[in-house]
């Protein structure tokens, strides 16, 4: 157990060791290549059509925005390995030791529990970074097709992968640490996944604060950088949930402490917890780093509504299932609130899905007041609702800037030898190395 490396860089070397000999690192590794490759050649495809590929129509705007053409649906196949996969590699990294009896060993010889879970994370997170080079690799493959490529944006886009990974390591070295058994703290974490499932149903169902608390599930984290969006509240948000189940994991791997001692401290560290979170989540700040700023009003649109001071109040008699409410939503609201501080926005309805409140007087309006002015509108269209509360406000509308106007990039080309390195080349190669290190870990 001695060395005379720094106690830390020896448990990062043994714990890289166990990663490099464990099964499902490497069937991590191997689903990884076709899985990026289903989804990159779908949406190459899919962009080169809507480019005018074959002869089609070539389409304006948002559609032909690499970052929401291209790279979200490859980066998909990160998310979708990040939940099913991911979860047995942290679970073994932190569970192996504990059935083993090398926990107690490292325990005995003076070692930090803290140390220990930091070592395990670190060395999860590389493995993490190995499993993302598929994605990665679209990169140059899209290059050499031609397609323009934005640095900020996707830098944004893997950065939240990142952040998702590492909130499935620290949910799946908590579950490990609780258990006596990895297949039982699979099925916790499977349970924990599950559930903010449930809250994004909820969420779509109920509304209210089902919706705000569905705004800071993985999912919805993930689906905000996949817009180029950078929300300072989720990422704290983030940060803290995963220090928090490192933390619980650090908790529960002092085997020598009293069973009422770890409750407590797990007890305190919850409650700590759920303070920041909800400190965080009052805090403002976000930042769009998507190339068509598809999150963002028109410059001229943003310096326009910053001229108002007064409260804005919104009133939509929409309900939680009307696509209308959904459209008014995403195309307008959210962005509305990037841009205006003090705005409050209510949906009213009487049901959840509005079906039979279609011929109800006032169903379908949006009301803004502003002071003791107000303004009716049942436009849902970034440009309706910008009317309104220019009207509303008494504020000059700016002049539209045609050349502001996000054109797109189109690039009628096909997938060509994606095929070869995803489903042939990348598999070829994890196979040949897993063997090569478990012969010589061996």
């Amino acid at each position: 157990m001695h060395s005379r490396r720094p106690p830390f860089f020896w448990l990062v070397a043994k714990e890289f060791r166990e990663l490099v000999i464990s099964r499902s690192w490497w069937i991590l590794l191997l689903a990884m290549g076709p899985l990026v490759g289903v989804s990159f050649i779908s949406a190459v495809r899919t962009y080169g059509e809507v480019s005018g590929l074959n002869g089609t129509a070539a389409c304006v705007g948002e559609a032909l925005s690499p970052l929401v053409g291209v790279w979200a649906p490859t980066f998909s196949a990160c998310e979708l390995a990040a939940v099913f996969l991911l979860p047995f590699v942290a679970i073994r990294l932190v569970g192996v030791d504990r059935q083993n009896g090398t926990l107690k060993l490292e325990l005995q010889q003076g070692m930090s529990s803290i140390g220990l879970i930091a070592a395990k994370t670190v060395v999860a997170i590389a493995g993490w970074l190995i499993a993302m080079l598929p994605a990665l690799s679209g990169i140059p493959l899209w290059k050499s097709y031609g397609g323009s490529l934005y640095p900020p944006e996707l830098a944004t886009l893997i950065f939240g992968h990142v952040l998702n990974a590492s909130l499935t390591i620290a949910l799946g070295a908590a579950m490990a640490s609780f258990a006596e058994h990895p297949s039982t703290a699979a099925i916790l974490t499977l349970g924990v996944t599950i559930g903010t499932w449930i809250v994004n149903f909820a969420a779509a169902i109920q509304g209210g604060w089902w919706e705000r608390a569905a705004g800071f599930t993985p999912a919805a984290l993930v689906a905000q950088f996949q817009h180029g969006l950078i929300n300072l509240n989720a990422i704290l948000i983030a940060v803290i949930l995963i220090l928090s189940g490192l933390g619980l994991a650090a908790i529960w791997m002092r085997l020598g402490a009293p069973l009422a001692r770890r409750i407590s401290w797990s007890i305190a560290l919850a409650g700590i917890a759920a303070g920041a979170t909800f400190g965080c989540s009052l805090l403002r700040g976000s930042w769009d780093t998507s190339e068509s700023r598809s999150n963002s009003f028109p410059e001229a649109d943003q310096r326009a509504l910053r001229q108002i001071h007064e409260p804005l109040r919104i009133e939509a008699h929409l309900a939680q299932e009307d696509p209308r409410r959904l459209d008014l939503e995403n195309r307008a609201l959210s962005k509305l609130r990037r841009t205006i501080p003090d705005v409050r926005i209510s949906y009213i309805s009487a049901t959840s899905i509005g079906l039979f409140e279609q011929s109800s007087a006032g169903y379908g309006e949006i009301w803004y007041f502003l002071g003791t002015r107000k303004q009716m509108s049942r436009a849902t269209t970034e440009e309706g609702v910008l009317e309104a509360i220019y009207a509303v406000a008494g504020v000059e509308p700016p002049k539209a800037n045609e050349d502001a106007i996000f054109r797109g990039h189109p690039l009628a080309v096909r997938p060509n030898g994606a095929g070869l390195v995803f489903f042939a080349l990348w598999p070829g190669l994890i196979l040949i190395s897993a063997l090569l290190v478990r012969t010589r870990f061996r």
